[in-house]
């Protein structure tokens, strides 16, 4: 998954950030369905394209971890 911001450099303060996600072959589960991001209330957000929720993780130890909405277990990291 290839995450992008989309927050304007201008946005009011307290603005939520967000952005938008490019899917790679192997997402498990519907996560090839993701293309939005947020991060609301210190979780990050992922959504699908019809803005319905997929995931929701906090960051901790220099990952993401979390559960997708049937209750999986996730984790996030950034590949170099």
């Amino acid at each position: 998954m290839n995450f992008a911001d989309s927050s304007e450099r201008t946005a009011s303060p307290g603005a939520m950030p967000r952005g938008t996600i490019a899917p790679e072959g192997g997402c498990p589960g519907n996560f090839f369905m993701s293309r939005r991001w947020t991060f609301e209330r210190g979780a990050l957000i992922i959504r699908d394209f019809k803005g319905r929720q997929l995931a929701q993780l906090t960051y901790t130890g220099g990952h993401f971890e979390g559960r997708d909405t049937t209750g999986g277990i996730l984790t996030l990291s950034k590949q170099l």
